[in-house]
């Protein structure tokens, strides 16, 4: 059975990794060889392409940090999710997003993700 928080927080864990060589480590080991992410700024494939496009988002939002939103539910190797990327200390984040993660074999092998709070 998998345990979907510690999946969340794993990847929340790879969206707040600055060093390039250790979140290819992360986003190797946490996602399948082909996986794929889509959200309204972009899709891809692969943990190469992944990787690159979180460390892009990183660029953007430099000094923000990403942390879980709540409680994860997950059911039938699937989980859903909202996470919060904003300064640290801050209450209030900058932007509040919502995911649902596809398992295969206890690794992510598909992100939807949703943008329900951006900035003007």
């Amino acid at each position: 059975m998998t345990d979907y928080t510690a999946l969340a927080q794993a990847y929340i864990d790879v969206w707040n990794e600055t060093d390039a060589d250790k979140r290819r480590a992360l986003v190797e080991e946490l996602f399948t060889p082909d996986a794929t992410y889509t959200d309204p700024i972009g899709a891809v494939r692969g943990t190469a392409a992944i990787g690159e496009f979180v460390g892009a988002a990183q660029a953007q939002f430099a000094g923000l940090e990403f942390s879980l939103g709540g409680a994860v539910d997950g059911h039938h190797d699937q989980a859903r999710f909202t996470w919060h990327l904003g300064a640290p200390g801050v209450a209030e984040p900058l932007v509040i997003g919502f995911d649902v993660v596809v398992v295969e074999d206890g690794r992510i092998g598909q992100v939807l993700g949703f943008l329900d709070k951006v900035p003007s």
